[in-house]
């Protein structure tokens, strides 16, 4: 593997202390990027697992969610100077084996942000989501909830301002908001394997699928819906 140089990983992380540990030890064997585990309020062993496997522990009071971590280990990135962070869970479905692939593309210039996907893995609930989100927001990449992604430094600063705050998961409003600022984004196949303990924390049931899914749809069409509207020059308004 020929690594990119100044690259952390940053990995979310909600009572994964059964996984936690594991993911870091794996990712250790196949490279030397610091790993950045930010604690989503757990009220496990999460942080003290993590730190005893080697990685930083960003400790969070309230729990924000998958994208507010990551925002959160993204503006650690930020501010020591990282010009790549490349995201993953902590769950144990994004195999280290993968992160070669994954900056393949990005060092080679190829692209600004790469996202493992693996559509292969998705149940019904997800098929559907996928389906419906895509035909929404019109994004053409193949899994769009997909969080194996490797970022650029222009992209986490974009990422890291606080209008991105307002978004409240990591996939299609975080690549629509790419996508408006010209990031080249590629689809880079991985395998994925099946978590070994917990569930989703989307697709468990059709009441958090329906919520998801509101909201997500209201985004990407409201998105572009605005794209679509005729832009008006400075100075050409009578």
């Amino acid at each position: 593997m020929h690594p990119l140089e100044s690259c952390v990983i940053v990995m979310p992380a909600h009572n994964e202390a059964d996984d936690v540990g594991r993911v870091i030890r794996a990712i250790r064997a196949q490279c030397d990027y610091p790993v950045v585990v930010v604690d989503d309020a757990s009220t496990d062993e999460t942080a003290a697992v993590a730190r005893d496997a080697g990685a930083v522990v960003i400790p969070l009071v309230y729990q924000l969610g998958a994208w507010g971590a990551i925002q959160t280990g993204m503006r650690y990135a930020c501010a020591r100077g990282y010009d790549y962070v490349l995201t993953m869970d902590a769950d144990g479905q994004h195999e280290a084996e993968s992160i070669a692939d994954l900056v393949r593309p990005v060092r080679e210039g190829r692209a600004d942000i790469a996202i493992g996907t693996c559509p292969d893995r998705g149940s019904l609930l997800r098929r559907i989501a996928w389906v419906l989100m895509k035909r929404a927001s019109g994004l053409t990449l193949e899994d769009i909830t997909s969080g194996f992604r490797l970022y650029c430094r222009e992209a986490v600063e974009a990422l890291s301002r606080r209008s991105a705050t307002l978004l409240e998961y990591q996939d299609v409003g975080v690549l629509i908001a790419l996508q408006e600022r010209g990031f080249r984004i590629v689809d880079v196949p991985v395998p994925m394997v099946p978590r070994r303990s917990g569930i989703s924390r989307i697709f468990y049931s059709w009441r958090s699928v329906s919520y998801y899914m509101a909201h997500t749809l209201l985004l990407s069409v409201t998105k572009r819906r605005y794209r679509r509207r005729p832009q008006t020059r400075t100075g050409d308004a009578r």
